[in-house]
């Protein structure tokens, strides 16, 4: 086949005010602020972008990588790029994270693998949702995407196996099984978080990890390793499998699905089966705690948004900093990037799926999450921790206080409003995002931080009655009586900060 849309030279990849964009332009303009697309495709490019950073550029300790600096990594990114550049045809001989040997697998349609699309008899409610063509960049996308994203289910052809003697892809009836689902979405949505700087370069450099951390992880027998693009797997448990499922190159790019694109479709069947984090192995982005005997991640919530989760991320800078949730990406970057840096942010992003009799779909509440919170590196530590985890701990006092009021309102109606109460509370997160990151700035323990955090009281505490009084009505005797007796009352919530 002809080798043609080199993705090292042509436009696909999707950045902020810029639009596309090829991979030698990320590494070459360093005004490129961050990546756009979905929350899932931003994950995907930006751990298919840290696979070619770590390729280039692992430095062996945190000296190393702050003497690297983003100018060196670019550099070295970029002549990677140039000496494996026959490595990133899209189509032809050696297609980019493909195999050729899937061939005999059925083709589906690309809308079949895409999770936001509707096909069969899925309902239609928005543009977004409709099936249509896809050219070579989409194409490119939805291929990245779909090495860690791939959705559980009977879409794949696991007729179709590649390692003689594989029973990876057999049900115990040994017949094909149900592909699993891929390791960066899990069963119900993993939560992803990424260490942000002012720019993409400064992001990418924030974020990749030194030959000393990747050791301390003790998951990866095999180091960073080689990116599989350098070197393909023949099939699903051959030697190079086993040692991508052992590298953290191979984590970030797991090719959990083995796929060959054609015009109108994708060669579909499942690939390399990865450990989850109950075996221990985890994507170094997502939150675990093996606090409890049963190991728990932190999942995608379309009702609790990711910028609630921020004390359980930096769980570790409270007294009790070995309890609770851990992200490798995240305590191995914040060390060294306050060393660096004057602001940084948190992004946590993913996409909440459901399953029904191991088919994965999205349905229902089911969507796309992100949430970018700043941080400044001055006043970051335990007292602000602290400060911050008491107001988060004292907002969800109000949401939950505000939950039992309506529902007493209802309850006095002889109505049953647990539904209302729930979407109370849901709107009042909702509005108290707008305020949060005012909160984060402002949870020092200066004069000025202890004014601010009061106005923010009086701001928070004025929401809890504008939900109650949106969802509580007063239009009848009988209405008003209820309402004047369940009102909140917030005096408690306003006078621990006077």
């Amino acid at each position: 086949m002809e080798n043609r849309f080199n993705l090292v030279d042509e436009p696909w990849i999707p950045v902020a005010d810029h639009g596309r964009v090829s991979l030698r332009e990320i590494f070459a303009h360093s005004e490129y602020r961050s990546l756009g697309g979905n929350p899932v495709q931003k994950i995907a490019l930006m751990k298919l972008l840290l696979a070619i950073a770590q390729a280039a550029a692992t430095p062996e300790n945190d000296q190393e990588w702050e003497i690297l600096g983003i100018a060196g990594l670019a550099e070295r990114c970029l002549k990677y790029l140039g000496r494996w550049r026959d490595r990133f045809y899209l189509y032809g001989e050696r297609p980019f994270l493909q195999m050729p040997a899937i061939a005999a697998a059925r083709v589906q349609t690309f809308s079949a693998v895409l999770p936001e699309v509707s096909s069969g008899n899925t309902t239609v409610l928005s543009q977004i949702q409709f099936q249509r063509s896809l050219d070579d960049a989409e194409k490119a996308l939805l291929l990245i995407s779909q090495m860690g994203f791939a959705l559980a289910g009977k879409k794949t052809d696991n007729n179709v196996v590649l390692s003689a003697g594989y029973q990876g892809k057999r049900n115990e009836k040994g017949k094909p099984s149900s592909s699993k689902p891929g390791p960066s979405i899990a069963h119900m949505g993993l939560l992803h978080n990424f260490l942000i700087g002012q720019t993409l370069l400064e992001s990418l450099w924030f974020n990749i990890l030194t030959s000393k951390q990747v050791e301390q992880m003790r998951m990866f027998p095999s180091g960073v390793g080689e990116p599989p693009w350098e070197k393909m797997p023949e099939g699903e448990d051959c030697s190079t499998a086993q040692n991508i499922k052992q590298s953290l190159v191979g984590r970030l790019v797991p090719l959990c699905r083995f796929c060959l694109l054609t015009d109108t479709g994708i060669h579909y069947s499942e690939g390399l089966a990865h450990a989850g984090y109950k075996e221990g192995v985890t994507d170094p982005t997502i939150a675990v705690s093996y606090a409890s005997k049963e190991p728990k991640a932190l999942w995608v919530d379309p009702d609790k948004r990711p910028w609630r989760e921020l004390t359980a991320l930096l769980g570790f800078m409270g007294q009790d900093g070995s309890q609770g949730f851990q992200s490798w990406q995240i305590r191995c970057g914040l060390d060294r990037i306050r060393q660096v840096t004057g602001s940084f942010a948190l992004w946590s992003g993913g996409l909440r799926v459901s399953s029904n009799a191991g088919e994965q779909f999205v349905s229902g509440s089911d969507d796309f999450v992100e949430s970018v919170v700043w941080l400044h590196c001055d006043v970051f530590g335990e007292s602000w921790f602290a400060q911050l985890k008491s107001e988060m701990d004292d907002l969800g006092m109000l949401a939950k206080g505000l939950y039992r009021r309506v529902m007493s309102f209802f309850n006095e109606q002889k109505v049953d409003g647990e539904k209302l109460a729930a979407q109370a509370s849901h709107l009042f997160w909702q509005l108290c995002e707008h305020d949060f990151q005012r909160l984060v700035d402002n949870c020092d323990q200066d004069e000025q931080s202890n004014l601010q955090r009061q106005r923010l009281r009086r701001q928070f505490a004025g929401y809890v009655l504008q939900v109650y009084d949106q969802f509580c009505p007063k239009e009848t005797a009988r209405q008003l009586d209820a309402w004047a007796k369940c009102r909140p009352n917030n005096r408690k919530y306003l006078k621990q900060e006077a």
